[in-house]
């Protein structure tokens, strides 16, 4: 492992109460680097070799200052008042990182790797389980390690991942788009994960993801699927091997995985920057074929993912069907690409699930820091890499983060339409503020001449079960009975009556030119992406130039061709027209007035649902 990356190893919380706790969840009182993985690499020792490395840590931040007290070493034989104490601490831990936290044993306060012997550590991780089973939690030892010091009695520290037993749907849920080049093995990889069975060879795994004829019997995926891979709270894994049901797997789970399977396909682009740009996927798993490399739209997904500022990690697939020097120089290859000035990545090959543990500690927490797996789907080979990886990524918000969006109005977006037989239209779609429950009145647009109409939630569900409540951050269909889904469109936004929401036509844009082949003019038609609206628009105007070539930047003011949208300030934006490309974020919105008995003089009859 590059040492560069053990200098950006950091960034886990240390819960007061001995064994230097640190709690992984936001910014807790006394935050520290995590565990090193460094010296056990370089010395080829696995769980519990020794280490020659100067047993240090970077030192923690004082406690006290942060309000809390400070950490003792231990937590052998706690008196009742300290032990009571520690539970009321590792509840606020759980809470800030959204039902998980991380903890370390064996640490001092000043980074220092003291280490517990055998008997004192297990009095440790005795207590630390009577304290989650008192928070309604369970706790297991990702990995553990002898501190090489001067003592006689082997001394070890412990790492432990402490997660929250699922209570009321309240499991932590993490979006993950899929990327990657067609035939790289994106949903083959997926169906192994979410079916718990290996692959033929022949893509048997894939076949439950598909949702079209076409799909099966081309086996290349055109539109966007949603599969989901649970996480008890021990660490075990939860899918359809041994559920038959989404909701049996959700009612199991403690932390779940919603994949976001996305098109490879050059000519299905729209719908994979869709995908990327509509469902907020909290990470992306970009794949890559061993056998052929870095080829067809891999590239274009890479920097997709970049532009939309997706923490991405990457899955070489398929080794089983190449030489280790294919795979190799496949890796090679993805590693010179992502230290480009362009990228500026630090790869983290992830060999070991001491990588795995230590790769998905520091992810989320670095932007440089991108793992690199290498597996197959059909002899499994480090397939459980991957798994220990995904069960101890964590959320990207804290829960501070969490309650400020709860907070808000209600904003939900469509992002799908159905109408299912004795239900009736059905929306599906992410709440991006506010908190959604059953019964709710809200208004739904813009329409085509810019109006909101009324409706009722008449019911919600998460992962193909049912829920009463639906909270900011969190994908769900909902039931709006009778609604003319003819009035419905892609892109639109159902938002509580209070907000007054702005709609517009004209709209204008910071922006970046990726590429076009000779000038951007005014005049030039471009299909813009600004989360899930997706419309084409005419340049009207560059602000203090005539014309853009590769490279530049400008204020460019666009319209709407077809109908007005919902815009924010400040939103990402996305535009491509053919080999033309580019990125942005709005900067200012020419915003039209809509008079207050607009949403009566849109209704119609049928059109309120309650």
């Amino acid at each position: 492992m590059d040492s560069r990356v053990s200098e950006l190893f950091g960034g886990c919380c240390r819960p007061a109460g001995g064994a230097a706790l640190r709690g992984r969840g936001g910014t807790a009182p006394g935050s520290s680097s995590s565990l090193s993985s460094k010296a056990k690499k370089k010395n080829g020792r696995g769980r519990g070799g020794k280490a020659n490395n100067p047993p240090f840590l970077p030192p923690e931040v004082g406690a006290r200052e942060q309000g809390a007290a400070p950490c003792p070493l231990k937590l052998v034989n706690p008196s009742q008042y300290r032990f009571e104490h520690l539970v009321t601490q590792m509840k606020w831990r759980l809470q800030e990182g959204r039902g998980e936290a991380v903890y370390q044993i064996g640490v001092e306060d000043n980074g220092l790797l003291v280490g517990l012997s055998e008997e004192e550590m297990r009095a440790s991780l005795k207590t630390l389980r009577r304290m989650a089973e008192k928070v309604g939690a369970d706790i297991m030892v990702l990995r553990e390690r002898e501190v090489d010091d001067d003592s006689d009695v082997p001394r070890r520290i412990a790492e432990v991942l402490v997660r929250k037993v699922p209570d009321n749907q309240q499991f932590l849920d993490l979006r993950v788009a899929v990327l990657g080049n067609v035939d790289s093995g994106k949903s083959t990889l997926l169906g192994v994960l979410t079916q718990g069975e290996l692959d033929n060879g022949r893509g048997r795994a894939r076949l439950n993801l598909f949702r079209h004829l076409h799909e099966i019997q081309s086996g290349r995926t055109s539109s966007i699927s949603f599969e989901i891979l649970g996480f008890n709270s021990k660490g075990e894994v939860v899918n359809y091997s041994d559920s038959r049901t989404a909701e049996e797997i959700c009612e199991s789970s403690s932390k779940m995985i919603t994949f976001i399977d996305l098109a490879g396909h050059h000519k299905y682009l729209k719908t994979t920057i869709f995908g990327l740009t509509s469902y907020c996927p909290d990470f992306a798993m970009l794949v890559v074929s061993a056998n052929t490399g870095i080829a067809g739209t891999t590239r274009e997904h890479l920097g997709l993912a970049m532009a939309l500022k997706v923490p991405f990690f990457i899955v070489v697939s398929k080794v089983d069907l190449c030489s280790k020097a294919t795979v190799e120089r496949t890796v090679k290859q993805l590693e010179r690409i992502l230290k480009q000035p362009g990228c500026n990545k630090l790869p983290l090959l992830v060999n070991s699930d001491d990588d795995a543990v230590t790769a998905a500690q520091q992810f989320a927490q670095s932007p440089n820091i991108t793992p690199i797996f290498t597996l197959s789907s059909v002899s499994g080979e480090n397939l459980d890499l991957l798994k220990v990886f995904l069960n101890i990524l964590p959320p990207l918000t804290n829960s501070k983060e969490q309650e400020e969006l709860m907070q808000q109005l209600t904003e939900f977006q469509v992002d799908e339409i159905y109408t299912v037989p004795e239900v009736g239209t059905v929306v599906g779609g992410t709440l991006s503020s506010g908190i959604c429950r059953e019964g709710e009145n809200l208004v739904v647009g813009p329409t085509d001449d810019g109006k909101f109409l009324r409706l009722k939630v008449c019911s919600i569900q998460r992962n193909r079960s049912a829920c009463r409540v639906l909270r900011a951050g969190q994908a769900a269909t909902l039931a709006l009975g009778p609604f003319d889904r003819s009035l419905l469109r892609k892109g639109m936004v159902m938002v509580s009556p209070e907000m007054n929401p702005t709609i517009c036509s004209v709209f204008e844009a910071e922006i970046v030119l990726l590429f076009h082949a000779t000038t951007f003019r005014k005049g030039f038609q471009v299909t813009v992406h600004v989360g899930n609206v997706r419309q084409t628009a005419v340049v009207e105007k560059i602000h203090g130039k005539d014309k853009l070539r590769t490279g530049e930047k400008a204020v460019v003011r666009f319209r709407f061709i077809k109908h007005p949208e919902y815009l924010k300030i400040g939103a990402k934006l996305l535009f491509r027209e053919g080999v033309t490309k580019g990125i942005g974020h709005v900067t200012d919105l020419q915003a039209i007035t809509t008079k207050e008995n607009s949403l009566e003089e849109s209704l119609g009859p049928g059109q309120l649902s309650f």
